[in-house]
């Protein structure tokens, strides 16, 4: 019984930090979650949300590295998950056409970021350019990173994908053995 006592106990810790920040650690990495609507300055800095910040400054020292996805949206991970990542990514045979194509994008357009006083995060021309992020973004917690889209893309996006699913009724065995 005491057990069972300790295990709602810490799962009660580990909800309330997340309700607070938007972040909990799960095997001492960063989960990011939620939905941010942003707007971008004249000079293409955001700003980060409040919920987030203290988290980001705890784990990686506000330095990010931001990156470029297939999906024509940006990847923004805390340094030390980055590196992890690139570290992967440079193990993987590069003989392999579609590994070289990956590798190509992510670290060919990796970009070190340093979070300014006012929590701001500067994203450089060929990322926005990439990305086609105009004013208006949007900002989606992802576990160990986040993907930031511009808003009028993003909408589309989640259209399109909804349509797809309700059209598709194949499920990948994984997707399958999912409760949601």
């Amino acid at each position: 019984m005491l057990a069972i006592f300790q295990a709602r106990s810490y799962s009660v810790e580990k909800w309330e930090i997340v309700g607070e920040h938007g972040v909990s650690l799960h095997d001492g990495q960063f989960m990011f979650r939620g939905v941010n609507d942003l707007n971008l300055d004249a000079k293409g800095r955001l700003s980060l949300p409040a919920r987030y910040r203290e988290r980001i400054q705890e784990s990686c020292g506000n330095n990010l590295v931001i990156t470029v996805d297939v999906d024509r949206c940006l990847l923004i991970y805390p340094f030390p998950e980055w590196e992890r990542i690139e570290q992967k990514l440079m193990q993987l045979p590069s003989i392999n056409k579609q590994v070289r194509r990956l590798q190509r994008l992510l670290l060919g357009h990796a970009t070190e970021c340093e979070i300014d006083g006012q929590f701001r995060i500067l994203l450089a021309p060929p990322l926005r350019q990439f990305a086609s992020l105009k004013k208006h973004a949007v900002l989606i917690g992802q576990g160990n990173k986040f993907e930031l889209w511009d808003q009028e893309i993003w909408a589309k996006m989640c259209e399109r994908w909804i349509k797809e699913e309700n059209k598709s009724s194949d499920l990948t065995a994984a997707l399958e053995t999912l409760s949601i």
